[in-house]
């Protein structure tokens, strides 16, 4: 039978609806533009490019004018780095402090919590000096350089990671993992064949947003890639003002670049996303 929809309810669906559309508004107005001649974007830029009117030379000039595919290149390996590193870590990090009791363990978890509390503006400064002292900063070296971006980006993901699969870990049925055990499974067998497939929803949340966390960190980036070779999309997309001035098509098309990975990766994998953090706070 179909629920009737209350005043409450519809007020509520009012309110989400308004705040799509001024959220999803500057997106569409940014796409549009990418689409036009710069000569009609200031005076015409809420209308929809038609024949005279549309065209691609923004996205031409982007790919020539700017390293598009190399910035492309360097955020991928950046946060695909960071995603696998994260979820392997993590994983262990989560598996050891949900079935094993040790000394120490409360501690340990006081302080991955604690870690969730520290954002990374506050740690940047003693972090960067570290990693100059390992010479992996302000170096002519791309690999160095997007070593000392993805390192960050690991231990601020870490302590999240660790939260969203402790919390669907602890519901996981304990009996399997002694069925493994008594059939002769070592604990990294019973990580990776058991607990490893029935955390697949947990483990896509986490893989979901530690990729575009570190795709679209901008921060770090400012600090660790100083030159235009290493530069990732979301850094090459930062510098674009002050190296193009006031071409606005053409900041219009780039900013549809960065974008662009964000909403295929989201629209593909939301279900994953939803799954995984409902499923870890109910079982957490």
């Amino acid at each position: 039978m179909k629920k009737r929809l209350s005043m409450g309810m519809l007020i509520v669906y009012t309110v989400l609806s308004l705040w799509a559309i001024t959220t999803l508004y500057p997106l569409i107005w940014v796409m549009i533009n990418a689409f036009k001649d710069r000569r009609f974007i200031l005076t015409d830029s809420f209308s929809i490019p038609m024949k005279g009117v549309a065209t691609l030379d923004n996205f031409r000039l982007a790919f020539h004018k700017l390293n598009i595919i190399g910035a492309y290149k360097n955020s991928f390996i950046i946060s695909l780095t960071v995603m696998f590193v994260v979820m392997l870590f993590a994983g262990f990090a989560g598996f050891a402090l949900v079935r094993y009791e040790f000394r120490g363990k409360q501690i340990l978890y006081n302080m991955v919590i604690a870690g969730m509390m520290f954002p990374v503006f506050s740690t940047i400064i003693p972090v960067f000096r570290m990693m100059n002292a390992w010479g992996i900063v302000n170096t002519e070296s791309t690999g160095l350089s997007l070593l000392a971006t993805a390192l960050p980006q690991i231990a601020g993901n870490m302590s999240f990671a660790i939260v969203v699969l402790m919390g669907y870990m602890k519901g996981l049925p304990i009996d399997l993992e002694e069925a493994a055990y008594i059939e002769g499974c070592n604990v990294y067998q019973i990580y990776f064949k058991v607990v490893m497939p029935l955390a697949k929803p947990s483990f896509a949340t986490v893989a979901i947003f530690t990729f575009l966390w570190s795709y679209n960190d901008l921060f770090t980036q400012m600090f660790t890639l100083r030159l235009k070779n290493q530069w990732a999309i979301t850094r090459l997309l930062g510098e674009l003002t002050s190296m193009e001035g006031t071409n606005y098509g053409l900041m219009a098309a780039a900013v549809t670049l960065v974008v662009i990975p964000v909403l295929i990766v989201y629209l593909c994998l939301q279900k994953y996303i939803v799954k995984g953090l409902t499923a870890g706070a109910l079982k957490g």
